[in-house]
């Protein structure tokens, strides 16, 4: 909801890290201000699938299609420049109900979807089945000499019989059972929670993450990403944090904030990374959930800051 207010930067980033579809609300008195470049960069670097343009108040401009049109063109150039893909702009008055629910016989000149019409029928993001398998391991069940490995298969899907890597080791095996709720089955797939038995007893444990096929993660200490700070708390070089990437925690210093000496609460910038262990990383481009960590205070175990990893150099 633009302009809005700065301090709720790392609201919008909690939410739209999960976002299919985000809409950016825009007033059409006013047009494009600070808050809409920094909501849009915001959609571009969380990769939201979808972005809506919602000119709203035509009513408060006489319904003028030369006022819309100058906005959407105004935003166009700004995502251009952001890499943003593509956006849908919508022309309502919501006060009126104008384009809301439905068509506007007062904008008689706009021919696209209502705002609802467009929320009812845009498709939803890529099946994360037809992913790389990534499976972090959650939890260890241990039955004798029996070992499952439980947790959520976030991307992808897995067989019995499928040959997969353990990662940071790189130790291989064969995946000889899978377990859904209690029940033996042949497959499974993003985004069921799942338990592993592999034909070796390998050393697997919690923060290790399983992948299958040869589309493996990049492994690596050195971690290149965009972030938003969160915490009141500002980052510096040199600070130590702990750095959560799925089910795994590992040390990690930072190196380099970019053009920047520190981030402050809602600060959008880029950071490199050096972390003590290896991680299993993909590109946030690549993969939402596999490519995106926080970052957390040792000291209290706050949260300080939320990232979008680009893959750095390997270990």
């Amino acid at each position: 909801d633009t302009p809005g207010h700065v301090q709720y930067t790392r609201n919008m980033v909690t939410g739209a890290s999960t976002a299919e579809l985000t809409i950016i609300l825009v007033d059409a008195r006013n047009g494009i201000v600070e808050q809409t470049r920094r909501h849009a960069a915001i959609a571009a670097l969380l990769r939201v699938p979808h972005v809506v343009l919602a000119v709203n108040k035509m009513d408060l401009v006489d319904y003028a299609q030369p006022e819309f049109d100058r906005i959407d063109a105004d935003f166009a150039g700004h995502a251009a420049e952001l890499g943003l893909p593509s956006f849908t702009p919508i022309p309502v008055s919501a006060l009126a109900g104008d384009n809301v629910v439905e068509r506007s016989a007062a904008m008689d000149w706009y021919t696209g979807p209502a705002l609802l019409e467009f929320l009812e029928t845009v498709p939803v993001a890529a099946d994360p089945a037809d992913a790389p398998a990534r499976f972090p391991v959650q939890y260890v069940i241990r039955h004798g000499d029996v070992r499952r490995y439980a947790g959520q298969l976030v991307s992808g899907a897995l067989r019995v019989g499928d040959r997969v890597t353990v990662h940071p080791s790189g130790a291989t095996s064969e995946i000889t059972a899978i377990d859904v709720l209690g029940e033996e089955v042949a497959a499974a797939q993003a985004p069921q929670s799942i338990g592993l038995c592999l034909a070796d007893q390998r050393d697997v444990s919690r923060g290790d993450l399983i992948s299958a096929g040869v589309d493996a993660p990049a492994l690596t200490r050195n971690v290149t990403a965009a972030v938003c700070h969160l915490a009141d708390r500002p980052l510096r070089t040199g600070d130590r944090v702990l750095l959560k990437h799925t089910t795994r925690t590992v040390r990690a210093v930072v190196e380099s904030l970019g053009d920047a000496t520190e981030l402050s609460a809602n600060d959008l910038g880029r950071i490199t990374l050096r972390t003590a262990e290896p991680l299993a990383l993909d590109d946030y481009a690549v993969s939402r959930r596999t490519g995106a960590f926080i970052l957390i205070d040792p000291a209290d175990g706050a949260t300080l800051t939320a990232g979008m990893a680009r893959v750095g150099s390997p270990a």
